[in-house]
């Protein structure tokens, strides 16, 4: 879904977490993957908009999920200047 949201392939959260592509591989078929390795891929999606949103404490709250990020003014300026 956060791969989705930024437009990225496998290949291009490769590349910006600086992990192997079977790597992430293996973390999507839910196999063992070190915890550096998923802070690295979590911090690479933080970067390029993604929040991840925690599962609510209240019914109704929905699940966990991960959404783009707003960007604030003093952003938007920094990509249009």
């Amino acid at each position: 879904m956060a791969l989705a949201a930024v437009k990225w392939g496998v290949r291009d959260l490769a590349a910006a977490a600086n992990v192997s592509m079977d790597t992430i591989a293996r973390f999507k078929r839910g196999e063992r993957v070190k915890e550096s390795t998923i802070d690295s891929m979590r911090t690479a999606l933080e970067g390029a908009g993604v929040e991840f949103i925690p599962e609510g404490p209240y019914q109704g709250d929905g699940g966990a999920g991960a959404r783009l990020r707003s960007i604030t003014k003093t952003e938007q300026n920094k990509t249009v200047g």
